[in-house]
């Protein structure tokens, strides 16, 4: 596929928003843009490891329902899970049943709640693995980054699953982290400007 198409409004995107009638509105709304709000982005990090060996649209498809079975990915919520909500998971159709996914991101729940103490937030630890400007490959060319894999290194360190360098990528595309829309697409200069206007958090000092 291209990496650009013409939309029904005459404008450039890029190429994978074609593929699907759901992809349009999340590709100009959502991916690329930056995000600073701890459940989102480990919203983003738990559909980002039940997507693995899945379709993105498989997982969109499902999202709100996602949502409403893991208490809105409120982490603190969700590290209190335990073996009745995975029983229940197990058996929620509008998801993706797979023990290991579901036992991952609930354990990923705990692992975020440390994390939010060692260095203030979520926002603040992802954040400080975004690459600079002149370390970003061509657009849509890669699936890791050196970046990403510091990330997933990280990550496993302190416990978490799931987050292979891949899926990080992947969390970093969609984060804001990386603008990865394509030259020409109008998005590209769009979220450029929201990353100039965004402020991250700082990570916590060390006491």
């Amino acid at each position: 596929m291209s990496r650009i198409y013409t939309a029904p409004d005459g404008q450039p995107r890029c190429g994978w928003a074609a593929s699907a009638p759901d992809f349009l509105r999340y590709h100009d709304e959502e991916w690329g843009y930056p995000v600073g709000d701890d459940i989102r982005l480990f919203e983003k990090v738990c559909l980002e490891s039940f997507q693995s060996g899945l379709s993105w649209r498989t997982i969109l498809d499902k999202r709100e329902n996602f949502r409403a079975a893991f208490a809105g990915f409120d982490f603190n919520v969700m590290a209190g899970f335990g073996a009745p909500d995975v029983a229940r998971l197990l058996q929620d159709k509008g998801i993706v049943r797979h023990r290991g996914k579901i036992e991952a991101v609930i354990n990923n729940a705990a692992r975020a709640q440390e994390l939010v103490a060692e260095a203030g937030s979520l926002a603040a630890f992802f954040w400080n693995f975004e690459p600079a400007p002149e370390d970003l490959p061509e657009p849509q060319t890669v699936s890791t980054t050196p970046q990403s894999v510091a990330l997933s290194r990280a990550l496993k360190k302190r416990g978490w699953k799931f987050v292979g360098p891949t899926t990080a990528f992947a969390f970093m595309q969609a984060m804001g982290l990386v603008n990865d829309h394509a030259r020409g697409c109008i998005c590209r200069e769009r979220a450029a400007a929201a990353r100039a206007a965004f402020t991250p958090p700082q990570l916590k000092s060390a006491d």
